[in-house]
């Protein structure tokens, strides 16, 4: 959530953000509302408590006749202070109610639109002419069964769609670039996490898709946990109500996991092959950092993600995501999107944001410099999203037999293999 102290001293701000991302504005000032009752209703609760205790000084010295007015009057204030408490509970449960609705703040450099209104940063690489090299490219499907790699048929038969098996030199190529992935944040200076994939309410609230993204969350009702959809979540939450030392930030994790997406509003987007689908594993880079180092954070993720995609030899791009496209808890967001050569277009493959405080806040994650303790910054950034990274590889270092070539990166983690070949039918 955002600093309520922002709020109050800026609602124009807030309001903008708001506007921004297409939601809500009417929020901040219901908020700002709330906000006033739970200061009023504090301050009210106090002063009636500390006339309760001064009345309770005076009682055992008053005479019998004083005694019988004050105890009268003590048990008025025991009824005032009572219904000062609930109001003051009502106004501070209204306000997380509300507080929890608010995105946080676009930063200002954020071009403002929708999906479409994203702003290119940087482009990398260079798109290969497969009409000069005299063939017409396969898409990832069709290279993944030749190779004996990808089995849609049986992921739909035994689980429904947008389920696969990554079979043979699929599961290889799965196990080699995670490896590869962990490697390069090992090096880095990441500590390599493997994380929960059921995690509490509080954490999936905490780090803010129970709002706008619910819809693309499991739920598991029965015991009231939930699927992750990345290793954000747990990440994000490993230090929740927790105090760390400021010298001993930046903390670095690499987290790997299987991760769950009900691609709720997708129907009939990338239907074909494993570009979109309900699990797929992944591996993610999380930063706990002070808040002024936040900015030079997110660019050093943006950093680490480019030079793992440069690595694979992947002609790419990086957009600055428009304000209509963030996700509640990120305040900006960078995303590399690879070229994707039968689709003729750039897809997202990894995304770096900066959430600021925002789920420090709602995951009471603080920290200590001095005397000072307040919420710090957290920031997150895809490193490897295997079933996509893996779509990019096939298409764009197939050749014309229907052979792949290994980047060489991959090649250590793959035995030494420089070409994965089409399996005899």
């Amino acid at each position: 959530m955002i600093d309520l102290r922002l709020l109050r001293e800026d609602p124009d701000r807030v309001r903008a953000s708001q506007r921004a991302r297409g939601e809500n504005v009417a929020l901040v000032d219901a908020l700002l509302s709330a906000d006033e009752r739970r200061r009023s209703s504090g301050v009210r609760f106090d002063e009636l408590r500390s006339e309760q205790r001064s009345l309770g000084k005076l009682i055992p010295k008053a005479t019998p006749e004083e005694r019988a007015e004050l105890l009268k009057k003590a048990e008025q204030l025991k009824a005032d202070v009572k219904e000062a408490a609930a109001a003051q509970n009502d106004a501070d449960e209204e306000t997380k109610r509300l507080a929890s609705q608010l995105g946080n703040l676009v930063h200002p450099d954020v071009p403002v639109g929708g999906e479409e209104d994203f702003v290119v940063l940087e482009t990398h690489g260079t798109i290969r002419d497969f009409g000069a090299e005299g063939f017409e490219p396969k898409d990832h499907l069709e290279l993944g069964e030749a190779l004996g790699a990808i089995d849609v048929e049986r992921g739909a038969k035994v689980s429904g769609s947008r389920f696969y098996y990554l079979t043979g030199v699929g599961a290889l190529l799965e196990l080699a670039l995670v490896n590869a992935a962990i490697a390069q944040a090992t090096e880095a200076g990441f500590t390599p996490m493997l994380t929960p994939a059921l995690v509490r309410p509080r954490a999936m609230e905490g780090t803010g898709f129970l709002g706008q993204a619910a819809e693309n969350v499991y739920h598991l009702e029965k015991d009231d946990y939930y699927l992750v959809g990345t290793s954000e979540v747990p990440l994000a939450a490993y230090h929740m109500d927790e105090i760390l030392d400021a010298d001993k930030l930046p903390l670095r994790y690499a987290g790997f996991s299987p991760c769950f997406r009900r691609e709720a509003g997708t129907y009939g987007k990338d239907t074909r092959g494993i570009f979109r689908v309900h699990q797929f594993d992944k591996v993610e880079m999380f930063s706990y950092v002070a808040p002024e180092d936040a900015e030079n954070e997110h660019k050093r993720l943006l950093d680490w993600e480019k030079q793992w995609l440069t690595g694979l030899e992947l002609p790419f791009q990086v957009i600055d995501v428009a304000s209509g496209d963030l996700g509640a808890s990120a305040s900006r967001k960078y995303d590399c999107e690879a070229w994707i050569p039968t689709q003729g277009k750039y897809r997202e493959l990894t995304s770096a944001s900066n959430c600021d405080g925002f789920q420090a806040r709602r995951l009471s994650v603080r920290m200590r410099d001095g005397k000072k303790i307040q919420p710090l910054a957290t920031l997150n950034g895809t490193l490897c999203a295997v079933p996509r990274t893996i779509v990019a590889i096939l298409e764009n270092h197939q050749l014309a037999d229907g052979s792949v070539r290994v980047p060489e990166v991959l090649r250590p983690y793959l035995g030494g293999r420089e070409l994965l070949e089409p399996v005899a039918k």
